[in-house]
């Protein structure tokens, strides 16, 4: 891979050997690989938008909030109405998505990170790029967590930043408040942070991880509003820490980083955000229904938190069967990790559509 820089071009150690982050982009009628909401934006809530936009136009000749402050409190008060917990604006940082987030955290912390993998593939994508050594340690054979196998790695290695993510992506399964605390104690024991990504927090039924920062200093939760929010396209992404960890979040970011649109249309979407919450619960029933189905084909599924799920028990090659859905105008996403694929839960239609071309593929 190192081979294709030319000589004369001086480019960081770390990323000789990378490959960008990103998923095929096929024009298909049915897109099911990148873990968006399957629903456009209601009406009511375009329109909202755009009104919170077009009070900000007149003023694009000015620099916007620096701070955020504004959209931060709707966050706080988003996070507060799910979780009933009590933080502030001093609580919550914003950004570009939530991987702006996570490299905003590399940058300000020090030390090794470590991650327990498979999982996001952007955490070492993103702690290499800017100097650190990965470590990743590897889960179960069926995927799960291994709380045992955590501890010891955190307590021999002795990380700076230490990555959970719960759901996790791309298995779906969740880890307990119960092992987050117990890593958050063993982490904080060698002098680590621990990053818990939520992106796809709003898709569980089970407790965020919020719950624990009173009692746990060293945590930080990444959240999104790509996927629950339907808010893939406006980047948007925060996280939730105490105020001295978001205070380091202001000696890394780049100066006025969230545009004034960005802002606005995130704050119309909080203020409007009992639509995106109803589609959330269609979609969980969706998920639910669409693993039967899997299963009823006689495939094996990790149960999901999520808004996708990771299948396998397929004979035939899963390069093989991803190419013989295209060819059926169904895009879903290989992940990597052989004889599984995963597959994004959209629309009932969307769904529908999947199943019949798997089914057509796997009897044939």
């Amino acid at each position: 891979m190192s081979n294709r820089w030319p000589q004369w071009l001086s480019v960081n150690e770390n990323l000789k050997d990378l490959s960008p982050y990103g998923a095929p982009q096929i024009p298909v009628a049915i897109r099911l690989n990148t873990n968006e909401n399957p629903f456009s934006l209601d009406s009511e809530l375009q329109r909202a938008i755009l009104k919170e936009i077009s009070d900000q136009v007149s003023h694009l000749n000015r620099y916007p909030d620096r701070d955020a402050v504004e959209l931060r409190e709707l966050l706080a008060q988003f996070i507060n109405e799910r979780s009933g917990t009590s933080f502030s604006v001093e609580n919550i940082w914003a950004a570009n998505g939530s991987n702006e987030i996570l490299q905003s955290i590399a940058l300000a912390f020090q030390g090794d990170a470590m991650g327990f993998e498979p999982s996001y593939s952007m955490h070492p994508l993103i702690s290499k790029s800017v100097g650190k050594k990965w470590i990743p340690i590897p889960r179960s054979k069926d995927f799960s967590f291994n709380l045992d196998t955590a501890i010891a790695a955190i307590k021999e290695q002795r990380p700076g930043l230490v990555f959970l993510t719960t759901p996790n992506n791309p298995t779906g399964d969740s880890i307990s408040l119960q092992e987050i605390a117990q890593v958050a104690q063993v982490a904080l024991n060698v002098g680590a942070l621990v990053i818990v990504d939520e992106a796809y927090a709003e898709f569980s039924n089970k407790a965020s991880a919020v719950t624990l920062l009173n009692h746990h200093p060293n945590l930080i939760i990444s959240r999104t509003m790509s996927k629950a929010f339907a808010f893939a396209g406006a980047r948007l992404g925060y996280m939730i820490a105490s105020k001295t960890l978001v205070e380091a979040m202001l000696l890394v970011r780049l100066p006025y980083h969230l545009s004034d649109l960005t802002q606005a249309a995130a704050r119309a979407a909080l203020r409007n955000r009992e639509s995106l919450q109803r589609e959330v619960e269609q979609l969980k029933v969706s998920r639910d229904s669409l693993i039967s189905e899997l299963k009823d084909l006689g495939l094996q599924v990790i149960d999901s938190d999520a808004n996708f799920v990771l299948f396998s028990g397929f004979e035939i090659p899963a390069s093989r069967l991803w190419q013989d859905l295209v060819d059926k105008g169904v895009l879903i996403r290989d992940v990597g990790i052989p004889e599984h694929l995963r597959v994004t839960v959209g629309t009932a239609e969307e769904n529908q559509g999947f199943i019949a071309a798997l089914r057509q593929i796997l009897q044939r």
